[in-house]
């Protein structure tokens, strides 16, 4: 994904990081969303299922807090888990207002699936870096991520 003079990319931007990192984004979101889809799934599944499974249940403000999806997604995306008994709905005996949401044993089975696609993706995202160069990307991004984050 070299950016180069005939490319029609500013020579100004062709060496900005923030440039860089929305195309780099952008070709990711692209992979992701194919790759889900084509699996039957979506982005905000895995990070759903992948929480519940982690952290175990959660009300669905928790989930949206933890996964970073926005409230009226959660329910939308909880909707289709639910409708494909990947997940289960029941009320919070704390607070009946609202409900506590568990991985069913076939959300686990799918989000192990849901994992070796994750894995694909990111093999064919970083596929011209070698091992050691993946890592250290990992690195630089988490510390970025960390110091604009507040961690």
């Amino acid at each position: 994904m070299n950016a180069t003079a005939d490319d029609g990319t500013p020579a100004r931007l062709k060496d900005a990081p923030s440039w860089l990192i929305n195309q780099v984004s952008l070709h990711s979101h692209r992979l992701v969303a194919e790759s889900m889809a084509a699996a039957g799934a979506r982005g905000y599944h895995y990070r759903l299922l992948a929480a519940l499974e982690e952290f175990g249940p959660a009300s669905q403000a928790a989930l949206g807090r933890r996964t970073g999806i926005d409230r009226s997604d959660v329910v939308a995306m909880l909707n289709e888990l639910s409708d494909q008994d990947l997940v289960r709905r029941s009320p919070d005996p704390a607070d009946r207002r609202r409900n506590v949401i568990t991985i069913t044993p076939e959300g686990t089975r799918h989000l192990h699936r849901l994992d070796q696609v994750l894995a694909q993706i990111q093999d064919d995202l970083l596929a011209p870096l070698s091992p050691a160069e993946r890592g250290e990307l990992v690195r630089l991004l988490s510390a970025l991520l960390a110091h604009h984050s507040g961690r």
